[in-house]
């Protein structure tokens, strides 16, 4: 019998290309599934939504995920990471600094997740088991799922954190992961670790990335449009006193 993305609770985007919305946190995660390999964007906000993420999304894409992004360092995006063992991790440059055991980063993202509601537990069993980067990206770095299949990973930011990557995956139409720089659900968050003034430019990058006719998936919410997006540019700019 043939799983569809509906099936499994995910929104399909495009041929091959998906998400779903994670319940708490309305966190989104994305998958992109290639020949023999597969790409998932984000992980959610423990250990055991990560698992549930990975068998998931290797059931859709029958075969093993082989490639992890994660759009930006926020417990409800990366504290799943650690159910990813044997998968490649990407994210932006300096993401590493963030999660390194002991750090200062790590110790927010622990703070933060508990501070949400976050059972303390399952919040320091993701802190302690978080995954190493393997590859930041500094600019943009292209990667081969097979079969044609390419996605582009581009450090876009600073803006709503100071690691902010976007995941291109192109087709007809585009479809682009943006983390957090967009929201739909809500009024974009910006906490302690946010470049305000640097976050229009942010939007602007994810714009030319992805063009007009692009499907831009935001960190929490329904999929929005280009116009979406220049609105909620314009709407930072005002908020945070940026010039163009």
């Amino acid at each position: 019998m043939t799983v569809t993305w509906e099936d499994l609770g995910w929104e399909r985007l495009a041929a091959g290309v998906g998400r779903c919305r994670l319940p708490v946190w309305d966190c989104t995660a994305g998958l992109v599934v290639g020949a023999g390999a597969a790409l998932l964007v984000d992980t959610g906000s423990s250990l055991g939504e990560g698992a549930r993420l990975r068998a998931r999304a290797e059931r859709l894409a029958g075969h093993r995920v082989t490639h992890l992004a994660l759009t930006h360092p926020h417990f409800d995006h990366v504290f799943g990471a650690a159910a990813f063992a044997g998968v490649e991790v990407h994210g932006a440059a300096g993401i590493g600094a963030v999660l390194a055991r002991g750090g200062q980063g790590r110790e927010a993202l622990l703070s933060d997740a508990v501070a949400e509601g976050l059972d303390a537990g399952a919040a320091e069993e993701a802190a302690d088991a978080l995954v190493r980067v393997h590859r930041e990206v500094d600019g943009e770095c292209a990667l081969d799922l097979g079969d044609g299949r390419r996605v582009l990973l581009a450090d876009v930011g600073p803006g709503h954190t100071g690691q902010d990557l976007a995941v291109l995956v192109p087709g007809d139409p585009p479809v682009v992961f943006c983390g957090d720089l967009v929201e739909e659900s809500g009024e974009p968050q910006a906490g302690p670790d946010a470049v305000p003034s640097r976050w229009p430019a942010a939007l602007d990058r994810l714009l030319a990335l992805g063009g007009a006719d692009a499907l831009y998936v935001p960190g929490h919410g329904a999929v929005v449009d280009a116009a979406f997006v220049r609105s909620q540019r314009e709407a930072l700019a005002a908020r945070f006193g940026v010039s163009r």
